[in-house]
């Protein structure tokens, strides 16, 4: 089965022959330009593409989809997701996750009370937060060592070192 992963989206229109600006999800960035194959979210339907060039530019990035070649072209394609297959992804690295992963996992505590499922996760410069809806939602540092003690993808579930009463 097919899984989509959002890693980017048509930022903008970037010069009169088809290029546009990309925003990327992925870290760095400039991974978002290692894949070809895509698939862009255009309003309800997902469409098959290739990206055919890119480049780091300024602070973002630019790219060209084959068969866009003009400005009025690339602009049918602003606010598109760029997604890939979950399987395309290069696997992580011991101790690494992706989020999308990580998203939908039951996340509980080491005395065995259920928080909720993991909704999303956050940034916040100092570290990565999951979304946690339950009975109430909750932030949980995604700190492994720290709150996050076991991540175990085929139980589908998080433990971690959390009081349930935050």
């Amino acid at each position: 089965m097919k899984r989509r992963i959002v890693v980017g989206r048509v930022s903008g229109v970037y010069g009169i022959r088809g290029w546009v600006k990309l925003y990327s999800h992925t870290r760095p960035a400039e991974n978002l330009l290692d894949f070809e194959d895509v698939e862009l979210r255009l309003g309800d339907e997902w469409k098959p593409m290739r990206l055919s060039d890119g480049q780091v530019h300024g602070n973002g990035l630019i790219g060209r989809f084959e068969g866009i070649d003009d400005r009025d072209a690339a602009a049918a394609l602003l606010g598109a997701d760029v997604a890939v297959d979950r399987e395309d992804l290069p696997e992580p690295g011991k101790d690494e996750y992706y989020w999308a992963d990580l998203v939908g996992l039951e996340v509980v505590t080491a005395g065995g009370v259920s928080l909720g499922r993991v909704a999303s996760l956050m940034e916040t410069g100092a570290n990565d937060v999951m979304i946690v809806e339950g009975d109430r939602e909750r932030l949980v540092p995604f700190t492994p060592g720290r709150h996050v003690q076991e991540v175990d993808l085929d139980g589908g579930r998080i433990v971690v070192d959390w009081d349930p009463e935050f």
